[in-house]
Order: structure tokens, then C-alpha cells, then sequence
């Protein structure tokens, strides 16, 4: 196991859990867990013994997205946003397959991780939503329509609102729900049912020689 901002455990099996780990800033995206992620994910990239990543989150919060401090002292929206391209890069181009583990809020640029993973398991007290719209900050909304129908993305992206678990399983961001202490224990046994097939690994290559390409 490793520790800082992003804990990582071998879980057995091919399986390798990804855990953000700033609970008291709800597991904010700062440059250095920005930076930890991608460089984590680059090394399991080449590395045999990993077939299939877990990303979640300590704490309440799965991601409340990138961290408000860091926006407030940044030059630029414009300049942070193109220093986190490398970050979105490893995550959306990672060639093995990532699953979600998702409790609590999953907003902005939180949601955007959840997103970029191949799928998403989420507790039924998950929360979704793009709320830095109200503050002039832009959605994603490339990123949405790679999930869900156009006319749902430009409703997250005009609104900014909030919504829940259920409603996302609706709109297909959401694979499927489990409650309480469940959704890490049905997470990581999918993760190994995929681990072991023979054919994720032709499949990631499959999803990703379809998918645009957004970031970098």
C-alpha cells in the first residue's frame, strides 16, 4: 500500500484499488493529486500484474473536482485548465479497465473523473452534477455526450443542478447501485469477474480506438 493524497492497494487477482484520499478538502483535485494520479496510472499501465483499476474516494465524498483554493490563486482559468491535460490524458487514454466506486457527491470536476472511467458503480446516496456552471466555470460537455444523449448533457451543462443516484442510473451515467457497505464489496467482485476474462483487455483497446479524443 501506498499512502499521500492517493492511496493505492493491490487487491489480488489483477485488481488494483485507487483511493483519493484528501478527506478534509472532499477529495479535491489539486495539482498534486492530479499529478499522482496520472503518474499511478502511467506505472499500472505497464505492469502485467494489473488488469483492471477501482477509483474511489475516503470519506463522504467520492470528488467535489478541482480544488476552489487552487482556483482562487491560479493566473488563469484558461492556464489550469491546460496544466490538467496531462491528468484527464492518463485517466481517459489509460489502457486497462477503470471502474468507479462512487459515494456522495461527484460534482464538476469530480463527476468529469467518474466519467472518463469505464464504469460507474455509485451508492444510492451518490450526487452528480456540474454546479460550477453558476459561477461562470464551463462544463465538459464533449466529455458528457461520450455517456449520455446530447440534449441530457445540455441540460447538466446549462443548469449547473444537482441530482441524485436514481436519476443518473436513468440517464445511463450510473451502471448500477448498491447500497451502504455493498457497493466496495460488489465493486471490487466485478472488477475481478473482469480481471479474469480473457477479453478486457482487447475490449479497452476496442473502447478506445472508438472514443474522440478530448484531452492532449
Amino acid at each position: 500500500m501506498t499512502g499521500g493524497p492517493l492511496r493505492t492497494e493491490a487487491q489480488g487477482d489483477g485488481v488494483v484499488l485507487l483511493t483519493l484520499d484528501r478527506p478534509d478538502r472532499r477529495n479535491a483535485l489539486n495539482a498534486e493529486l492530479r499529478s499522482l494520479l496520472g503518474d499511478t496510472l502511467a506505472r499500472h499501465a505497464d505492469d502485467d500484474t494489473c488488469k483492471v483499476v477501482v477509483l474511489a474516494g475516503s470519506g463522504p465524498t467520492f470528488c467535489a473536482g478541482f480544488d476552489l483554493n487552487e482556483i482562487k490563486e491560479a493566473a488563469s482559468l484558461e492556464a489550469l485548465f491546460a496544466d490538467a491535460d496531462a491528468y484527464h490524458h492518463a485517466v481517459h487514454t489509460f489502457p486497462k479497465p477503470i471502474i468507479a466506486a462512487i459515494h456522495g457527491p461527484a460534482v464538476a470536476g469530480g463527476m468529469d473523473l467518474a466519467l472518463m472511467c469505464d464504469i460507474r458503480i455509485a451508492s444510492a446516496e451518490a450526487t452528480f452534477g456540474q454546479p460550477q456552471v453558476r459561477v461562470g466555470i464551463p462544463a465538459a460537455y464533449d466529455l458528457l455526450c461520450t455517456v449520455v444523449a446530447g440534449s441530457i448533457a445540455r441540460d447538466i451543462c446549462l443548469t449547473g443542478r444537482l441530482f441524485g443516484a436514481d436519476e443518473a442510473l436513468q440517464m445511463g451515467i450510473v451502471n448500477r447501485l448498491f447500497e451502504g457497505d455493498d457497493l466496495m464489496d460488489e465493486t471490487l467482485s466485478l472488477a475481478t469477474q473482469i480481471a479474469l476474462s480473457p477479453a478486457s483487455a482487447a475490449a479497452k483497446a476496442e473502447f478506445l480506438a472508438g472514443q474522440p479524443k478530448l484531452f492532449g
